[in-house]
């Protein structure tokens, strides 16, 4: 059974956050690991709860898959810490 696509869960076993964000009217799939939340958002925190991490930064992090989509990236679409940068900051990397 799958959760309600507007219900974000944390995927224990894979340590990931799963949601779906609307595009063009249809949900699409998309993940973010614990470890890319803590390092983009919340590096000096311990023990932080990434679900909560998540919903504080989910129009950031629901930009970041439109950005994946419009470059050609396909459903499920797994954001890295790279897809969660600073934008303009990238260039200084």
């Amino acid at each position: 059974m799958q959760p309600e696509t507007d219900t974000p869960f944390l995927h224990e076993s894979s340590g990931t956050v799963r949601f779906w964000v609307m595009v063009d009217g249809n949900p699409l799939g998309a993940s973010v690991g614990r470890e890319a939340l803590h390092h983009r958002y919340r590096p000096t925190a311990q023990g932080e709860d990434p679900l909560e991490t998540f919903r504080a930064n989910q129009a950031d992090i629901e930009a970041a898959v439109r950005r994946r989509l419009a470059q050609g990236s396909r459903e499920p679409v797994m954001l890295r810490e790279y897809d969660l940068r600073v934008l303009g900051m990238q260039d200084s990397v």
